[in-house]
């Protein structure tokens, strides 16, 4: 088994550089030229909180194994 076994089928399914043109001009019908930046600036945030939270959580983790590893070998 290969790592880029993709099904033929999944491929014609994609949009092609025309149909992502339409779904942007979609968009900005929808939402307007003005407020897509203001989408894009709740996007940045949101990924950015994201990250601090998974910085975070990652931090706990190894200071957790670290108090662990403290316990576990007694100072002698």
């Amino acid at each position: 088994m290969t790592v880029l076994n993709i099904n033929p089928l999944l491929l014609t399914w994609m949009p092609s550089m025309g149909e992502g043109i339409v779904i942007l001009l979609i968009v900005v019908v929808f939402f307007g030229g003005k407020k897509i930046p203001e989408l894009a600036k709740g996007l940045g945030q949101g990924i950015r909180q994201f990250n601090e939270a998974k910085d975070g959580i990652k931090s706990e983790i190894e200071s957790g194994l670290k108090e662990k590893e403290k316990v576990a070998s007694p100072k002698e």
